[in-house]
């Protein structure tokens, strides 16, 4: 297992590992997987794709990098996109348009200069569990790369988790 992304940004092959646990757990718990991306922008479905059998339990994603694409498809209310709301809301409506019984989303600022009164490093990942919803928030340090990298790990662990505890 890899480290916590807040010690060090995580390699390519640890995420990778952490792909195929979640490809087993998935499978084991009839789980469909879904992913909302603005921060990282394709790199989470990217890496989900590349697992094993992910055509059977990843539905696809959805990456909504402008905020009028994250306000009209993803129905995030009007007014900051680097918030606990827009994660919530991006993880339900995507959850809603892939069909999946878990999804994840991830908004968020790496920098290197803030937007949306937002420190860089901080991202807002929001998830959809069989019917219910939760955000949480972590700042991550480093320049936009290690954000990037960290934001991924992050996402496919939290991913990893609930997939762990879910009774399918």
């Amino acid at each position: 297992m890899i480290a916590d992304p807040d010690d060090r940004v995580p390699t390519e092959d640890e995420v990778q590992e952490l792909c195929e646990e979640l490809a087993k757990l998935a499978g084991e718990h009839d789980l469909t997987i879904a992913t909302a991306e603005s921060l990282t922008a394709g790199n989470l479905a990217s890496q989900l794709g590349r697992a094993t059998s992910s055509g059977d339990w990843y539905c696809g994603g959805v990456i909504a990098y402008r905020k009028e694409v994250k306000y009209s498809l993803l129905k995030v209310p009007e007014g900051p996109v680097v918030s606990e709301e827009a994660a919530l809301a991006m993880a339900r409506s995507t959850a809603e348009l892939m069909g999946a019984n878990l999804a994840v989303a991830v908004t968020g600022e790496a920098g290197p200069e803030p937007q949306e009164d937002k420190e860089p490093g901080t991202v807002w990942f929001g998830v959809f569990d069989h019917g219910s919803v939760d955000a949480t928030k972590r700042v991550f340090d480093g320049d936009p790369p290690d954000v990037l990298a960290a934001t991924v790990a992050a996402s496919v662990r939290i991913i990893v988790d609930r997939a762990k505890s879910s009774g399918g």
